[in-house]
């Protein structure tokens, strides 16, 4: 990749990052609307209008975000394999927090449904900014998965602390655990996202890890 190239994606990762980092921060500390019209208009405005006109920038096409038809079943594959790795994963932790498996310990009155198509919105639009965006140019620039997918949890982790703090209140001890979910989560779905270059992976990961994440809540 030529340095200019180089140069010109890094700064677009940073500026998206650092953008999303202050608005959707500052978003949760001012604001606390319903989550499905957080989820569904709110999250999608904020998150992917800034990519768009990146990706528009660039001249790149949706397949550098991973929005493509290749390795369609290796993707699935791997996203279940993880995905029910992350939900055993919960599964314990639900068990140490409660004493036994509450598993409607935080559906709240939200219909299952609702939930269901709140947590597949959320999965678009987090993975594709996340992995398809940030992570995919970091790795390019930085010419090392793992360091990429290091730096991509990080980011992953500290974007999802103002809801964790602000929104439900946790606890230190919560909030570290919770971090450590976050920040091992980021790191599965950036290394699927590497193994089969399709976002889809990453998505359904996300989808797949969400419920674990609300048992943990």
């Amino acid at each position: 990749m030529p340095e200019k190239t180089a140069i010109v994606k890094l700064k677009h990762t940073v500026g998206l990052y650092a953008f999303l980092l202050l608005v959707w921060g500052f978003y949760r500390l001012l604001f606390q609307l319903p989550e499905s019209l957080e989820e569904f208009i709110i999250k999608p405005v904020i998150w992917l209008g800034p990519m768009v006109y990146l990706l528009k920038k660039e001249q790149s096409s949706v397949s550098s975000i991973g929005i493509t038809q290749k390795n369609f079943f290796p993707t699935i594959y791997l996203a279940i394999v993880l995905g029910a790795v992350f939900s055993l994963e919960g599964l314990i932790v639900n068990y140490l927090k409660y004493g036994s498996v509450e598993f409607y310990a935080n559906l709240g009155e939200s219909s299952f449904f609702l939930l269901i198509a709140v947590s597949l919105s959320t999965a678009v639009v987090e993975e594709l900014v996340f992995r398809g965006f940030i992570f995919s140019r970091l790795w390019s620039v930085i010419k090392s998965e793992w360091r990429a997918n290091f730096v991509t949890a990080l980011g992953w982790v500290l974007i999802h602390l103002p809801i964790a703090i602000l929104d439900w209140k946790f606890n230190l001890g919560n909030l570290v655990l919770y971090a450590a979910l976050v920040f091992v989560y980021s790191i599965g779905a950036s290394f699927v996202f590497a193994r089969t270059k399709n976002v889809f992976s990453a998505i359904l990961l996300n989808f797949l890890w969400q419920w674990p994440i609300i048992l943990f809540r």
